[in-house]
């Protein structure tokens, strides 16, 4: 009943043109503001789930690291053990040390990654391969994989076999030789097999090569790792997997899922989402304050038609949701005309790519867009809410308006 009033007066022809003209205004803000909060909303989806992707080619479901030091024991018992845990499609042992590249006098700062044959299997660096092969050789002929900021800076081709980098890592437990550094490490040279292109964080820092290289060069014992990678066959399961490789292995190792392992990063991307959508609610406020200026006239419209539904027996409580009713309407109308025309625009983008990225630096040329029905549910709710809020004086003026049929 209350919106059948609330769209019979919204219809009805106004005896002042302004009437209309707000009401159309504040209307169209609402399409504005929600528009514009689905698509910011969509983009940053977009960007996540990007985000998101680049980093699990490089990261494991979980990782078993030490909780201090470098290196944590694995005997051939635990790792038998962690691979027999329900839910553990495989087990990567890995040994990691910072260490510097040469080539022709160029020197970089680089981490050298060793990894076993399992390594494929937990992540998804040998699909990011631009050049070359995923060979990684033996303990004494090894190979590297690099990435394509290291490859870039140190001008090395290297899916071509021509001239091996120099690596140098620090041997454990070596002296501190302040006059000469390069003494208490091991220097040996090293071919490269291919490089690959994941995300800057990876590709201008890490280089991944044999693990019983790595192990040798920086002197650690048969059971010493620098740590374990693990996939999990079911995605929803990786909390209870993980729960069952803390009550195996106990105190003294850090596991941790793939969020944890990027928390701050997942922690940031969450709050620059919800500052942007704060920020273009803004817009839904300033179409509220246009809100308020349509009922307040059409309160005034309505005054005779208000006095005739109290002498019928309405009370204030029934003018109020009339009114409010009238707000909400307004306010629906225009969000699911937003959401729509937003939704329309983020498909033509995701299949025609319509807005392109500036720079032409980054892995895509356009901008990602992924729609998401908690955000419709979110955008509604706030153009409800503030809708509410804008409507409630109002609909308060309308009833407390007095019977007063004669004047």
């Amino acid at each position: 009943m209350n919106f059948l009033f609330a769209w019979r007066y919204f219809r009805a022809k106004k005896s002042t043109n302004a009437i209309n003209i707000i009401a159309w205004v504040s209307m169209s803000a609402i399409v504005v503001g929600a528009a514009s909060l689905i698509l910011v909303l969509s983009v940053f989806n977009g960007f996540e789930d990007l985000v998101k992707s680049l980093y699990t080619s490089f990261y494991p479901d979980i990782k078993v690291s030490p909780i201090a030091g470098k290196t944590l024991t694995l005997t051939a018992d635990q790792i038998q053990q962690l691979k027999g845990v329900g839910g553990v499609g495989a087990v990567s042992l890995v040994a990691e040390d910072k260490g510097i590249l040469e080539n022709n006098g160029s020197w970089l700062p680089a981490y050298i990654k060793g990894v076993d044959d399992q390594f494929l299997k937990v992540t998804g660096v040998g699909k990011t391969l631009e050049r070359g092969t995923f060979v990684t050789g033996n303990g004494d002929h090894p190979q590297a994989i690099l990435g394509s900021g290291i490859a870039n800076t140190l001008g090395v081709e290297a899916e071509k076999e021509l001239l091996p980098l120099g690596v140098y890592l620090f041997r454990r437990g070596s002296t501190d030789y302040s006059a000469d550094p390069m003494a208490s490490m091991n220097h040996e040279p090293l071919m490269t097999s291919g490089m690959f292109r994941i995300q800057q964080d990876f590709d201008e820092h890490y280089v991944i090569t044999n693990i019983d290289f790595v192990k040798r060069m920086v002197g650690l014992g048969p059971n010493e790792y620098s740590g374990a990678e693990l996939s999990v066959t079911d995605p929803k399961q990786v909390l209870a997997v993980k729960e069952a490789i803390v009550r195996l292995l106990g105190k003294g190792y850090k596991v941790q899922t793939r969020y944890e392992q990027n928390q701050s990063l997942y922690n940031v991307m969450g709050t620059e989402k919800w500052v942007i959508y704060i920020v273009l609610s803004l817009i839904l406020i300033v179409a509220a304050f246009n809100m308020v200026g349509a009922l307040t006239m059409l309160v005034w419209e309505k005054q005779k038609d208000i006095h005739v539904l109290k002498a019928l027996g309405a009370n204030d409580a029934r003018i109020q949701r009339i009114f409010l009713s009238e707000g909400i309407l307004l306010a629906l109308m225009g969000g699911i005309g937003g959401i729509a025309l937003a939704a329309i625009v983020c498909l033509l983008q995701s299949k025609y790519h319509l807005i392109p990225l500036q720079g032409g630096s980054f892995l895509i040329d356009y901008y990602p867009v992924k729609l998401v029905a908690t955000d419709f549910a979110l955008v509604l709710s706030t153009i409800g809410v503030i809708a509410l809020l804008a409507s409630w004086l109002p609909a308060r003026k309308a009833a407390n308006q007095p019977i007063a049929l004669k004047t």
